[in-house]
């Protein structure tokens, strides 16, 4: 039986997954994590420590269709000049509960659109963030930017604030795939932006691209890899576009029946792995790849790859705060996730408190199986000792755990005194096998494909 053959057998074309960024995953967050929650697990940060902070900024000139992130559209500025000032009203509570001396290792602006801010809202918000969270000498910080939406005015503030890595949206260069998606944004223009970027001494770049989009073939998907590759970005996501219309109304543009199959979705995946491999390129977990020497191919190598909302990061921080409507936290009690609309969010803060609207408190066995699952994800092996060192489970109940997803998944998972590896034949099913650690219901989550 060949190998697609089997991952067929498994259910891989048929079933639908969480992409296992938090564990438990955001459906499953409840109301009883409230602002009070959040205050105090704010309040117990260890005085001096580094955290991460992610600001969610939710407008776009306009709304792509195949986008299923929290934005609105705007063609004014006069909604996000009020919002930005909601913003750092925020991060003024946010200081008041926040400890001494704590800095920031990672700070990450994303969105939506965050390069349609102006130069002054740009220096006026990175100004508001590093007077409460001085940046550490070392730190990183990245924004998302849009090859449509910057300018040199822009990006001489964000250079001026101390960015020093960004994230480029690609998804697709070919043009019938482009409009498809509602997404114009030309070849010329990536590059452009990418030269300015580093024009303006911004070397460390990350880009993303699609695959699972309308009309999108191996041919069109290797001319779009190959595009991307001339653009030498540092590291790049593969991601698979997530068709779910009914939790992202705008993507009802996009006609079902243009989309590739699973079976089609698995050979797109493989055309653009093996494109980033025979360039140089590292395999950092399911869905990401990294030159040599970038952070992420080193944290790989080293054990010290982890996972967060934004995907795999070599950040060893070990909380994040979201400000912004709809941003998510994670401290080492739990998540905490802002109101996702922007009325609400903007009413909370203005009343003078936290806008946390849901999350979950860690209990039982959670961060036993958030461990299990994010080694499955990053590493592709559960380490037996690691995980008997830093968690209250019996050999004999982890053994069983293992032994169960081993059966599940018969032939694709190696078993030892050492643990469980992911076969490299089977690693397409890296989500389905993280799934048998997940002890909570799934059935009506509403996930994306598995491939």
């Amino acid at each position: 039986m060949d190998q697609k053959a089997q991952l067929a057998k498994l259910g891989l074309f048929d079933a639908k997954v969480p992409r296992y960024t938090s564990y438990p995953t955001a459906p499953h967050f409840r109301e009883s994590t409230d602002s009070t929650v959040f205050s105090s697990w704010v309040s117990s940060i260890s005085p001096g420590s580094s955290i991460s902070l992610y600001v969610h900024v939710p407008f776009c000139r306009r709304l792509c269709w195949f986008c299923a992130c929290r934005t609105q559209g705007t063609q004014s500025d006069a909604p996000v000049e009020a919002y930005i000032e909601v913003l750092k009203a925020e991060i003024a509570l946010l200081q008041q509960q926040l400890p001494e001396g704590v800095t920031l290792s990672r700070l990450h602006w994303g969105g939506g659109t965050p390069t349609l801010l102006s130069a002054d809202l740009i220096r006026g918000l990175a100004e508001a963030i590093t007077q409460a969270l001085p940046l550490d000498p070392r730190a990183e910080f990245s924004v998302e930017i849009d090859p449509n939406e910057i300018g040199g005015r822009r990006l001489d503030a964000l250079a001026a604030a101390g960015m020093n890595r960004a994230s480029v949206g690609v998804q697709d260069f070919d043009g019938t795939i482009q409009q498809a998606i509602g997404r114009i944004q030309s070849f010329d223009a990536t590059r452009q932006a990418i030269e300015m970027l580093r024009a303006h001494g911004i070397e460390s770049l990350n880009a993303d691209i699609l695959f699972g989009l309308p009309h999108q073939t191996p041919a069109r998907m290797t001319e779009s890899v190959q595009k991307l590759l001339s653009l030498t970005p540092d590291r790049a996501a593969v991601y698979g576009y997530a068709h779910v219309p009914w939790m992202a109304g705008r993507q009802s543009m996009i006609r079902s029946d243009t989309l590739p199959t699973p079976e089609a979705r698995l050979e797109l995946f493989e055309t653009a792995r093996q494109l980033f491999l025979w360039d140089g390129y590292r395999e950092i977990g399911i869905d990401h790849f990294a030159r040599p020497e970038d952070g992420l191919a080193i944290a790989r190598r080293t054990g010290r790859l982890r996972r967060n909302f934004q995907g795999y990061t070599d950040d060893p921080a070990e909380v994040l705060i979201g400000i912004g409507a709809s941003a998510i936290s994670r401290f080492p009690q739990g998540y905490a996730q802002n109101a996702p609309g922007t009325s609400a969010y903007v009413r909370a803060i203005r009343d003078g408190r936290f806008a946390t609207a849901r999350g979950h408190a860690f209990g039982g066995d959670d961060l036993l199986r958030a461990r299990l699952i994010e080694a499955l994800m990053c590493d592709f092996r559960i380490c037996r000792d690691e995980i008997l060192s830093r968690f209250p489970v019996s050999d004999a109940v982890l053994n069983s755990m293992l032994a169960e997803a081993g059966a599940a998944f018969p032939g694709m998972l190696a078993l030892s005194p050492k643990g469980l590896e992911v076969r490299e034949e089977a690693r397409p099913l890296t989500r389905m096998i993280a799934r048998s650690f997940d002890a909570y219901d799934l059935s009506k989550a509403g996930h994306s494909t598995a491939i």
